[in-house]
């Protein structure tokens, strides 16, 4: 749990979305706007966010659908140049992931100074986008190769519309994935903001036995974040925070005014 305090400052942190718009190279691409529009549409969320109190953001290509598993490098620059050019104004930590690009995650975060990567980078996942067969040794020599060994490496050991191969338990890719030290699990249902079953949420903390922080990386809502976070470490939430509630709107501030609301009064009763 230190590894979650020294990069959010708190326990239990909320770690909110913020979804780029499509970004150029991927069919939802806006030509005539360009990197003018993402970085507006961006810095409007931001500004809510960060407005409403979260413990940090996670800046990610929602919009780009269908994803690949390797993003273009007009991709990965875009998304650099868009979060670079907000760098000035974050307050709170962040972190990127390219969906579903684990490379990529880690060039952006390294050139953006990102605390964090978000992505798989262990086992191995029939997916709705082929197969998922990260090289976590590969993945571990490239973010030194970089410089980035101060990265963080938030992996999803249950990927949104994908299974495990193996069929191994979630258990055994917890502490697997832990010995192999990354910095922190992360639990998602079947897409984003669907819930993860909290009973794959209670196998990996029962798993790990609190050596590394489980959060719950799909699916809370004002609803039931209470619970969630009685069960696991922290929660990284876009959809609930989102205009009606819909993952591709804008940020509503007071939505997320009142999930920050919540996870504080968690917080509170823990103390």
């Amino acid at each position: 749990m230190d590894g979650l305090r020294r990069i959010f400052g708190v326990d239990k942190p909320m770690i909110a979305m913020c979804h780029l718009l499509a970004l150029p190279g991927r069919p939802q691409h806006d030509r005539d706007g360009g990197i003018s529009r993402i970085v507006d549409a961006l810095a409007g969320d931001v500004a809510a966010l960060q407005g409403a109190g979260v413990d940090g953001l996670l800046f990610c290509n929602e919009h780009d659908i269908p994803y690949s598993k390797q993003v273009g490098v007009e991709a990965a620059a875009a998304m650099a140049a868009a979060v670079g050019a907000l760098r000035t104004t974050l307050r709170v930590p962040f972190g990127v992931d390219l969906l579903w690009d684990p490379h990529a995650a880690l060039a952006v975060a390294r050139a953006t100074g990102a605390s964090f990567v978000r992505e798989v980078f262990t086992g191995v996942f029939d997916s709705d986008m082929g197969l998922l067969a990260p090289d976590l040794g590969d993945l571990a020599g490239y973010r030194h190769a970089i410089g980035g060994d101060g990265i963080a490496i938030f992996t999803n050991i249950t990927p949104e519309g994908s299974r495990s191969v193996s069929g191994r338990p979630v258990a055994d890719r917890a502490r697997g994935a832990a010995y192999a030290r990354v910095d922190a699990l992360l639990i998602s249902g079947p897409q984003a903001g669907v819930a993860a079953e909290t009973s794959d949420l209670d196998e990996a903390v029962a798993a790990v036995g609190g050596r590394l922080p489980v959060l719950a990386n799909t699916g809370v809502t004002h609803a039931t974040v209470t619970d969630v976070l009685s069960r696991c470490d922290g929660i990284i939430v876009g959809t609930s925070l989102k205009v009606d509630g819909s993952t591709w709107n804008a940020v509503d501030p007071d939505r997320a005014r009142s999930m920050v609301d919540l996870v504080r009064s968690v917080r509170e009763r823990a103390t």
